[in-house]
């Protein structure tokens, strides 16, 4: 992100996100790589996007005899409160992180995700 500094462009780091390791199904990225090159955006705000209707539902319903024989390690960075919350909702829930993830990929709201250019923001 940027900042308006005295007139001045200052690039800097955007301390609300952190980085984050987990595993998920390649076929999953494949198709969260599409849809990202479809709606503008990227994969992560994708995966926000869902994660955040499934803790506003607060329901989950995950078969962990299905989980996903693929899966792949993905790096990628998160809003630190979401992460959070969701570390907690999979705790209560006694899933994996990574369960949620991609449990989360069939509540994509393609309405209220952020677009490419969104790490660019300029802000005051």
């Amino acid at each position: 992100m940027w900042k308006l500094v005295n007139g001045h462009l200052i690039q800097t780091t955007d301390h609300t996100r952190v980085k984050f390791r987990t595993n998920i199904s390649k076929s999953i990225l494949e198709t969260l790589n599409k849809l990202a090159l479809e709606h503008d955006t990227h994969v992560n705000y994708l995966i926000e996007s869902g994660l955040q209707t499934v803790l506003t539902q607060g329901v989950i319903h995950f078969n962990k005899e299905a989980r996903p024989k693929d899966r792949i390690q993905y790096k990628t960075t998160y809003d630190n409160e979401l992460l959070e919350q969701v570390k907690e909702f999979a705790k209560n829930h006694h899933l994996f992180i990574n369960d949620v993830i991609e449990y989360s990929v069939k509540y994509i709201d393609f309405d209220k995700i952020k677009d490419s250019s969104y790490k660019n923001r300029i802000e005051q």
